[in-house]
C-alpha cells in the first residue's frame, strides 16, 4: 500500500471515528434530556405561566421561551401554524428563559399584555420588530413598548403593572426551572413531558403529531 493510500484511509478512518463519536454524543445527550425531564416533570408546566390554546388539549407543548431570541422568533410562525393543524388537541405553554440582556423587561412587557387580554398580538408585535429592539448589547425598550402599543397595548398601564412584584417573581421562578432541566439554550420544547431532542420545525411536528394520533385512540 503506497503512502497515498495510507493517508486517504487513516483520513477516512479518522472520519468514522468522528462521526462515530458525535452520533454517541449526541445520543447520551437526548438521554440525559429525557431522564431530566421524566424526574422533574413538575418544572414543566406552572399555573402562572401564560398558555396559548384549550387547557383540556391532551398535547401540551412547552416552550422555554427569550423574547429577544433570533431562533424563538424564526420559529414562533410554524409553532402558530402547528397549533392551527390541532385547534383542539394541542395547547403551548410558554416559559421564560430570559438569557439576553434586556429579555427580562421584554417578559414584563408580556405579562402586561397578559393583564388587558393583549398577550397573543403583543408576542407576535415583539417577535415581528425583534430586529429593532432586541440589539442584545443595548436593546431598546421603549420601541418594544412602542409596537406593544400599536398591537393595542395601554402601555401607560402597562409600565405601571411591568413594576408589580409577582411579574419579577414570575421570572425567579422560571429560572429556577430552566436551572432543574438543564435549559441552555432558546427555544427548547417538550411534548408532554418529552424533550425534543431533534431541533428544527418538522421534528416538533411529527413529535406533537404522534402525540395527537396516540391521543386520538
Amino acid at each position: 500500500m503506497n503512502r497515498r493510500a495510507i493517508v486517504v484511509l487513516t483520513g477516512v478512518s479518522a472520519l468514522a471515528l468522528f462521526s462515530g463519536a458525535t452520533v454517541f454524543h449526541k445520543n447520551e445527550q437526548a438521554k440525559r434530556a429525557r431522564a431530566i425531564a421524566a424526574s422533574r416533570t413538575e418544572a414543566l408546566v406552572r399555573d402562572h405561566s401564560p398558555v396559548i390554546g384549550p387547557a383540556s388539549a391532551p398535547v401540551t407543548i412547552v416552550e422555554f421561551f427569550d423574547p429577544s431570541c433570533e431562533a424563538c422568533r424564526a420559529f414562533y410562525p410554524p409553532l402558530k401554524q402547528i397549533l392551527a393543524l390541532f385547534p383542539n388537541d394541542a395547547r403551548l405553554v410558554i416559559r421564560y428563559a430570559a438569557f439576553h440582556e434586556g429579555s427580562d423587561q421584554a417578559v414584563k412587557i408580556l405579562e402586561a399584555a397578559r393583564l388587558q387580554g393583549k398577550f397573543e398580538p403583543v408576542l407576535a408585535a415583539l417577535l415581528e420588530f425583534q430586529p429593532e429592539w432586541a440589539d442584545h448589547d443595548k436593546p431598546d425598550l421603549e420601541k418594544a413598548w412602542a409596537r406593544a402599543k400599536d398591537a393595542g397595548l395601554d402601555i401607560e398601564r402597562g409600565k405601571r403593572d411591568a413594576a408589580r412584584p409577582d411579574f419579577q417573581t414570575t421570572l425567579e421562578k422560571d429560572a429556577v426551572d430552566v436551572k432543574a432541566l438543564e435549559v441552555t439554550r432558546t427555544p427548547t420544547f417538550f411534548v408532554n413531558g418529552q424533550p425534543l431532542t431533534e431541533f428544527g420545525p418538522r421534528p416538533l411536528y411529527e413529535m406533537v403529531k404522534r402525540e395527537v394520533e396516540k391521543a386520538r385512540k
